[in-house]
Formats: structure tokens, C-alpha cells, sequence
């Protein structure tokens, strides 16, 4: 939300305030008994403002706070990318490390996904995974099926797959489909925001983020309130803009009366 748009929020809210306030200097003019139908009626306008012109503003507290993070010259944010096989991954590194800010940007495992293994098929995976490219660093076997590996430093996805797939394809006469490419992109915080837009330009949305910004935003978003309980508490503004309405000639009154007891007690 642009700064515009929350000045006018902020405006409009304000108005109605005012004009909860002015139902409440009605008073004198009101039967005593109606006087919880103006404080009903300010708690309504109260949440309803607050629903729609308070509430908005309140969700982007987090990325407000974040400004100061981002603007921090040597803090970096860690984005954790999960990748379709299909995806152009040297296209993405190429278009991504010309964007600044870039700081790196790591293949750091694959997984591979095929059929429920009984416990001997299980156990032949684990015994021949490691045999298969030397370049694996670790790798874990799942009886769902589900083949975790861990690539050394340096070492492409796409080297690591075909290493597997052409095992695959000797072995078993069949070629893989799909493969899921873990990644690592470390960029400059104050570069989130234009990170963020071009990997979801492509359809491609960090998993995982960590960083002073993302601590920032996890912080702020732990410590707020959820939406009905703040709509509760901008409709008890509105009660109390209606009670100073209501009282606000009584409370003229008693603040002449103490402003002139202290000036006669200064004259003293």
C-alpha cells in the first residue's frame, strides 16, 4: 500500500471519528435512555472503519518495519528455491546473477521421485545410489519412493540428473520425467522486493527465507494481533469517541475549573 493511499485511509477514519463524536455532543438533546444506542452505534462505525480503512494498513506493519533491514548495506537475505527439472536452470542463474544485488546462487541437491519401494528395493537403492556419480555428497532413500540427493560444490543439477538418468535408462529401459532441484540464492536485502517479483514472474515462489528482513517480518507478524480481535479494539475507539462526546461539556467544565485552581494557586 502506497503512502497516499494510507493517508487517506488514515483521513477517512478520522471523519467518521469526528462524526461519531459529533453524535455524542447530541446528548442533551437525546432522551438519557438513547445513550447506548450512540455508544452501539459508535462501536459500529468504530469496526467498520477499522475493518476497512485501519485493518489494511495494520497488514502492511510487517513490511513496514522491514524498510530499516533492507536499507542496511551488508545485510543479505537467503532465499531456498524449489525447482522443477524442467525449468531452464542456467537460464535462471544467468538472469538472476545480472540482477543487482545478486550475491550467489547454489545447486545444492536433487530429489527424484519414483514408485513405493518394498524393502529390498529400498535396500539396492541405498547400496547403488552412491555408486552411480561420484559427485553425489550424501543421498537418502525413502520407502515412499523418494530419493534425496546432495551434491557436492560446483556440481549442476542438470549433470547430477543426467548422471541418474542414463543409470536409469541402462538399468530399468526407462527414462525419467520429472526431478525436483533444490537451490540456494543469496542476494542483498535491500534487493528482496526485485528478487521476489522476478522469480514470481516465473512462477517460481522461495520455499524458505532467512535473513535480518524475513526475522523482521516473522517478529512483527508474531507479535500482532489477529484481524478480529484489532476490528474489536478500533470499535472500542469509537465507543470512546462517543463517551467524550457525550461528556465533553462536563469535561470543558471541570478543565476550567482546574485550570483556574492553578492559576490562583500560582498567584499564591
Amino acid at each position: 500500500m502506497d503512502i497516499i493511499t494510507t493517508i487517506i485511509y488514515i483521513i477517512l477514519f478520522v471523519i467518521m471519528m469526528i462524526f461519531v463524536f459529533s453524535i455524542g455532543m447530541l446528548r442533551k438533546f437525546m432522551p438519557k435512555k438513547e445513550i447506548i444506542l450512540v455508544l452501539i452505534v459508535g462501536f459500529l462505525i468504530g469496526a467498520i472503519g477499522g475493518a476497512f480503512f485501519l485493518e489494511p494498513i495494520y497488514k502492511e506493519m510487517p513490511s513496514v518495519v522491514s524498510v530499516v533491514e533492507k536499507n542496511m548495506p551488508n545485510n543479505d537475505e537467503t532465499l531456498y528455491l524449489d525447482l522443477s527439472s524442467t525449468n531452464d536452470i542456467n537460464e535462471l542463474k544467468n538472469n538472476l546473477s545480472h540482477t543487482e544485488g545478486f550475491k550467489s546462487f547454489d545447486e545444492n541437491s536433487i530429489t527424484i521421485t519414483l514408485w513405493s519401494f518394498t524393502d529390498v528395493e529400498k535396500a539396492y537403492f541405498e547400496d547403488i545410489v552412491g555408486n552411480i556419480d561420484s559427485h553425489y555428497k550424501n543421498y537418502t532413500v525413502n520407502s515412499s519412493g523418494k530419493i534425496d540427493i546432495e551434491l557436492e560444490d560446483n556440481y549442476s543439477s542438470s549433470e547430477a540428473l543426467k548422471s541418474f538418468s542414463d543409470w536409469y535408462k541402462l538399468v530399468y529401459g526407462d527414462t525419467l520425467s520429472y526431478a525436483q532441484v533444490h537451490a540456494k540464492l543469496v542476494i542483498a536485502s535491500s534487493s528482496l522486493d526485485q528478487f521476489e517479483q522476478n522469480l514470481m514472474d516465473r512462477g517460481i515462489v522461495a520455499s524458505h527465507i532467512e535473513g535480518p528482513v524475513q526475522n523482521r517480518i516473522n517478529d512483527t507478524n508474531s507479535s500482532m494481533i489477529p484481524s478480529t480481535q484489532f476490528v474489536l479494539i478500533t470499535g472500542g475507539v469509537g465507543v470512546i469517541v462517543s463517551l467524550i462526546g457525550i461528556f465533553f461539556d462536563s469535561l470543558v467544565v471541570y478543565y476550567r475549573r482546574f485550570r483556574k485552581f492553578v492559576t490562583e494557586k500560582k498567584k499564591r
